[in-house]
């Protein structure tokens, strides 16, 4: 179980450019990494835009964004193209980095069992460390709750 004080996991991915993208990129820098179900859904479109409509105040802050699901790149492209989304999505198809980050297990929709993406972020300081876990996402307002 992950918890704030812990080394992030690793993680490696391709975003919405086919561009490799590392954990390690971001040594040195503070990271906002988000995890959410899919493209272009209300939850995720307002999500996304609300990140997105802050994130000259993630920038000020000394953050970078980047988020995760497990849609492909295609689909992260015209999602970014769609919503003039700043920040790079990483395409995790294998689920590999959804599952290191404990944002992949079983989720409850209208009494309905299912496993998928589950929406979560982390906030992680230059040293690789966590510094906060969102669980409970408020997809208007998900900046407030990161930046306060």
């Amino acid at each position: 179980m992950l918890k704030i004080g812990d080394k992030a996991p690793a993680f490696s991915g391709i975003d919405q450019d086919g561009n490799a993208i590392k954990s390690e990129d971001f040594a040195g820098r503070k990271l906002v990494l988000y995890f959410y179900p899919k493209d272009s859904t209300p939850g995720c479109t307002a999500e996304a835009c609300d990140l997105r409509d802050n994130y000259q105040r993630f920038l000020a802050a000394g953050y970078a964004v980047v988020g995760v699901s497990k849609d492909s790149a295609a689909s992260h492209k015209r999602f970014i193209e769609k919503y003039s989304l700043p920040f790079p999505l990483i395409s995790d198809t294998s689920t590999e980095i959804l599952r290191a980050y404990e944002a992949w297990g079983e989720k409850k929709n209208y009494g309905k069992v299912s496993v998928g993406t589950l929406r979560k972020t982390y906030v992680i300081d230059e040293n690789g460390i966590i510094t906060d876990i969102v669980t409970k996402v408020n997809t208007k307002a998900h900046a407030s709750q990161i930046l306060g």
